[in-house]
């Protein structure tokens, strides 16, 4: 496989990571985390989470599932690299 396909996976992982971060920091914990200091906290259904709330972690999951492939296509690029 090209080089340019590890910097792509490269640069995908920085992103996600920085968004991953970003995103679990936003989640309202036990003490109201972060997302009460942007407005997260103010509104809460009878349901017990918020549609906002619901939205974070989707968003939350989908970034980790993208940040996992790209920690799989790096180590399998790596071990495709070192056999050639």
């Amino acid at each position: 496989m090209p080089i340019w396909f590890a910097y792509t996976l490269i640069v995908l992982l920085i992103i996600t990571s920085i968004l991953l971060t970003m995103l679990i920091l936003l989640h309202r914990g036990k003490g109201g985390g972060l997302s009460s200091m942007f407005g997260g906290g103010v509104s809460s259904s009878l349901a017990g989470s918020s549609v906002a709330e619901k939205n974070l972690d989707r968003y939350t999951v989908l970034v980790g599932i993208i940040w996992f492939a790209c920690i799989v296509g790096l180590g399998l690029w790596l071990r495709l690299q070192l056999n050639a």
